[in-house]
């Protein structure tokens, strides 16, 4: 009996996992994510120094106080700073490659070799200094950042340290390496991107699953309840989330009747669903808004009010990615799409953020849902090719039936190149509907 359940517990976990695509093991998914960010130092990060001017890049960070940046720049099976780590990054100019130095007792991964003998030299910072001043850099970037939050890594104890053991003809050459940082934090590669879609398409049918009949009974089953059925789908699978999944309701009554409901919330027929969901695979992040309708008896499809409301928010997504051009600031953008979709009688409102390394990660921003005339610094930052978004945005419909407005409100993750914009895995065209029509009950 014991191993019947046993095989019967096996395979109800392979049927659960079948419909997914493939999900490394953490040896592999270790040996995938230092092979990625070889190929970025190695192939990336020389050209984004040059295009802004660095010929050295110091990046310091203390154990459990990890500078953002640094972190992407760990191998796998560093989960953290080690003490404190000063990695160092240095042009020697053209014709020659980039030396990428650990000013630590081991390499930091492949790439980052030791330049640190303990024995020889006790001080750590003092070993620094000099390292600093024997290659006699021009422009030497730090992780001081006034507005990226990413880029701001550096703590005032560890820049006083630097600049203690800096020689003085070198002092005035230190600056912000915050377009630097975000540079490097943006720039999604070919490598990056042929795993991109396969991530994309996993947070895509993990939301399915959890917008269907497998999950939902309704009359019973509360948002709460399938918000934790989402956070447990993501633990089985071994992946990770970088914010809680959140899950709402909206319905054909007066909303002051809805927010006096015993919550959370149970659904019920007619409801019109929204998930805000994401999942970090392979350090790539998603981040992903559906709406699901619950079909009443009789029902074979949503209300064609709801299809034509969900349609123009479709729309709106179109306005929005139809402006993306290399250069553009996100204000520009923003003012552009914000304008077509007014003229065209839909009411925008769109707070679109760059994705990647960091779930709201940094880049051109286009909009924040408080700041529909621009944003400021973000904002004014342009638009560099081979970029990835979460087009996120929404749209008032006022609904006659239901004598409201509604929003539809979407998210979809995006990759921008000179062959311009696309949707990673596609978007949502039409409402998922629960539960799904079999072929034999019609």
């Amino acid at each position: 009996m014991k191993f019947l359940f046993t095989l019967a517990l096996s395979l109800s976990l392979f049927t659960s996992r079948a419909q997914y695509p493939v999900i490394l093991s953490q040896r592999e998914q270790a040996k995938v994510i230092d092979e990625i960010l070889e190929d970025r130092l190695r192939q990336l990060l020389p050209s984004l120094m040059r295009r802004e001017g660095f010929d050295m890049w110091v990046l310091i960070s203390r154990e459990n106080n990890e500078d953002p940046v640094l972190k992407t720049m760990l191998p796998a099976t560093w989960l953290a700073a080690r003490r404190t780590t000063m990695l160092l990054v240095f042009d020697k100019g053209p014709g020659q490659e980039v030396e990428y130095l650990a000013v630590a007792r081991y390499d930091v991964g492949k790439v980052f070799k030791r330049a640190w003998d303990p024995d020889a030299n006790p001080d750590q910072w003092a070993q620094l200094g000099k390292i600093i001043a024997d290659r006699k850099p021009k422009k030497i970037g730090i992780n001081k950042a006034e507005h990226y939050g990413h880029a701001d890594g550096l703590t005032a104890n560890d820049y006083d340290n630097l600049m203690r053991v800096l020689p003085k003809e070198f002092k005035g050459n230190v600056t912000t390496a915050e377009k630097l940082s975000v540079s490097w934090l943006e720039s999604r590669t070919d490598k990056e991107m042929v795993l991109y879609q396969q991530i994309c398409r996993i947070a895509h049918q993990i939301i399915a699953e959890g917008f269907s009949d497998k999950v939902i009974q309704p009359g019973v089953t509360t948002t709460e309840d399938v918000v934790w059925w989402y956070r447990e789908k993501i633990k089985e699978l071994k992946l990770d989330t970088w914010f809680h999944t959140s899950v709402s309701i909206q319905r054909n009554e007066p909303e002051a009747i809805t927010s006096k409901r015993p919550q959370p919330l149970v659904i019920l027929p007619g409801d019109l669903l929204h998930v805000d969901f994401g999942i970090t695979y392979l350090r790539l992040n998603t981040d992903t808004q559906q709406h699901a309708y619950i079909l009443r008896t009789g029902e074979t499809e949503a209300p064609k009010y709801l299809q034509e409301a969900f349609a123009k928010d479709n729309t709106l997504q179109d306005y929005l990615t139809g402006n993306f051009k290399e250069g553009k600031t996100g204000n520009q953008i923003l003012a552009d799409a914000r304008k077509q979709a007014i003229d065209n009688g839909i009411t925008p409102s769109i707070y679109t953020h760059p994705i990647g390394l960091h779930g709201h990660a940094s880049g051109t921003t286009i909009g924040m849902w408080d700041m529909q005339g621009g944003v400021p610094h973000t904002g004014d930052y342009p638009m560099h090719l081979n970029t990835a978004y979460s087009i996120e945005l929404n749209c008032s419909v006022p609904i006659a039936e239901w004598k409201k407005e509604i929003r539809i409100q979407l998210e979809e993750d995006g990759f921008f190149d000179a062959n311009g914009f696309r949707y990673i895995d596609g978007r949502q065209r039409e409402l998922i509907l629960i539960p799904r029509q079999i072929a034999n009950a019609k």
